[in-house]
């Protein structure tokens, strides 16, 4: 028994009429519909901390809810914690997520993952919009060009995977940065790090990302590459951006109208080719 937790449990509960061993009912249910029972009853007792958040939950809590004995879910949680997906707080005896939990989605949605789980998305919305598609990451100021769908009418343009960007001339880094709570303190360094010949200052960075954060997308006209224009939407985890995907068109095509049906392709065709958990604005 840990001793952060007050609660003393006997191995068994037994009822005063039969005498037999009882156990609660989410845990038959759990035995009914999962092939290993145990697997089952800690995947449940980690949606539940999930559910709890910061303040996390006591013992008693998660087995009322959880509709198992407190025996059975100490024993999971102590398997939980030897692994680290499970902490305990010293004082109060509540448990929280731990940070191999936490870590799980991280490493699953790491850039080095990022490219073969959305490129799926790049390739439909290339289909839908028949122009060049960029998956791009936020690094420093920079970004960095992750992955790239090419439609079948050629392009000229220069981009390639690994190639990076100033972060505040590019509709990738704007969308990104509109939506990780920028700090209008910062922009100072991402407008050097552009350099002197990219024309911008903060306050027109600060414009464009405010008006980004409204609209849920982010454009830049000709700012990072003579004749060419792109639109960008961030791909949102918990409401902050891990990503972005880009429309990049010749400047001549990317008219207010075009524009606006170019933003309703990626809000009718990305959701659906999404990973679980990544989300753009407005979905």
């Amino acid at each position: 028994m840990d001793r952060a937790d007050p609660t003393v449990v006997s191995p068994t509960t037994v009822s005063p009429t039969s005498g037999a061993s009882t156990r609660g009912a989410g845990e038959v249910a759990g035995a009914q519909g999962s092939p290993v029972e145990a697997v089952d009853r800690a995947l449940l007792v980690l949606q539940a901390l999930a559910r709890a958040g910061a303040r996390g939950a006591v013992l008693a809590d998660l087995a009322t809810g959880l509709g198992l004995n407190k025996t059975t879910v100490h024993r999971t949680l102590a398997a939980l914690r030897y692994r680290g997906f499970v902490t305990q707080d010293s004082t109060s005896g509540a448990y929280r997520l731990g940070p191999s939990a936490t870590q799980l989605a991280d490493d699953y949605l790491s850039d080095e993952n990022l490219p073969a789980l959305l490129h799926p998305a790049l390739v439909a919305l290339c289909a839908a919009a028949e122009e060049l598609v960029h998956l791009g990451v936020l690094e420093g100021s920079h970004v960095v060009y992750l992955d790239k769908v090419e439609p079948d009418r050629s392009l000229r343009v220069w981009s390639a995977i690994g190639r990076r960007s100033p972060a505040v001339t590019t509709a990738l880094g704007r969308a990104l940065l509109s939506h990780r709570r920028t700090d209008r303190s910062l922009l100072p360094g991402y407008v050097r790090a552009a350099g002197d010949g990219a024309g911008v200052d903060a306050d027109h960075v600060w414009a464009v990302l405010e008006r980004a954060r409204e609209r849920g997308y982010a454009t830049e006209d000709q700012e990072n590459e003579v004749g060419i224009s792109c639109l960008a939407v961030p791909l949102l985890r918990s409401g902050s951006a891990v990503a972005a995907v880009s429309i990049t068109a010749p400047a001549e095509r990317m008219t207010p109208d075009r524009v606006a049906w170019l933003r309703e392709q990626m809000r009718a065709v990305l959701p659906a080719h999404l990973p679980e958990g990544i989300t753009i604005p407005g979905r």
